[in-house]
């Protein structure tokens, strides 16, 4: 592992009952030299813990709270009670707000990935499909986001997903362009041979073939793939590692913390 920067740079990974992936997430800060720190939902709550003394903030994947009523709304809803001013001073001060699979869904709940930040008019549906979509697929960066700029731009790299609920819509069925928001793309699924990217490359059926987007502030990212789970040379395919492709999740945590340390 790396070892960490004298002045330590610390991302809280939240937690509750449901979460997983905390722990990839955690090894994956670790081994870019970001000091990372489990956050319990309860300890936001009571005032255990201040999310302002943080550099960096990690919603992962899972099925927080059993995903009743809506995938992600519990903690959304908690989240916000217990630290929504917080959040927001953060989002507004630049620091990284990330959530992947589970993290983009209650970040879409809570209104912080809408068209303008507050504003509820994201969803991630139930995918096209019906059914639960677990598989490797493959994701291109689209550029222009400061915090991701360490990522090769329009590069394919494999990503895994796994989810129920990952189709991306806007309120009013409109798109990205509609709204005036397509700078905000950060990823989008693609096929690895060229051709049309229906199912199973676009896993869910998400507007766009977005996999990923970044909210009013572009340090608030919510995306379906997982990072954290392929950051590892060895978690590539031994087709994608003869071809020369770098892991994801490696140079996404990388990008991370290069901006983290230059604020």
């Amino acid at each position: 592992m790396n070892e960490l920067p004298e002045k330590s740079l610390r991302a809280a990974i939240l937690r509750m009952e449901g979460t997983n992936n905390e722990a990839e997430a955690y090894r994956s800060f670790r081994e870019v030299g970001i000091e990372p720190q489990y956050v319990h939902i309860w300890e936001l709550e009571h005032k255990k813990t201040n999310l302002e003394d943080f550099n960096a903030v990690f919603i992962p994947g899972g099925f927080s709270a059993g995903d009743y009523v809506r995938a992600g709304a519990i903690f959304a809803l908690r989240l916000q009670a217990a630290a929504g001013k917080s959040i927001r001073r953060l989002a507004e001060d630049g620091v990284p707000i990330i959530g992947p699979c589970n993290g983009f869904q209650i970040l879409a709940e809570s209104g912080i990935i809408g068209t303008s930040y507050g504003k509820k008019d994201v969803a991630l549906d139930v995918n096209e499909s019906g059914k639960f979509e677990c598989r490797t697929i493959y994701v291109k960066y689209r550029g222009g986001n400061r915090m991701l700029s360490g990522i090769p731009v329009n590069t394919l790299f494999e990503a895994p997903v796994a989810h129920k609920e990952g189709r991306l819509k806007f309120l009013g069925g409109k798109t990205p362009a509609e709204l005036g928001i397509e700078n905000r793309v950060a990823f989008t699924y693609e096929n690895p041979e060229g051709g049309e990217i229906t199912y199973p490359w676009n896993p869910n059926g998400s507007v766009g073939n977005i996999a990923g987007i970044t909210g009013e502030f572009e340090n608030v990212i919510g995306l379906m793939p997982h990072p954290e789970r392929i950051f590892y040379d060895y978690q590539v395919s031994p087709e994608g590692r003869a071809s020369g492709m770098l892991p994801f999740g490696k140079l996404f945590f990388s990008s991370i913390r290069n901006y983290m340390s230059a604020r």
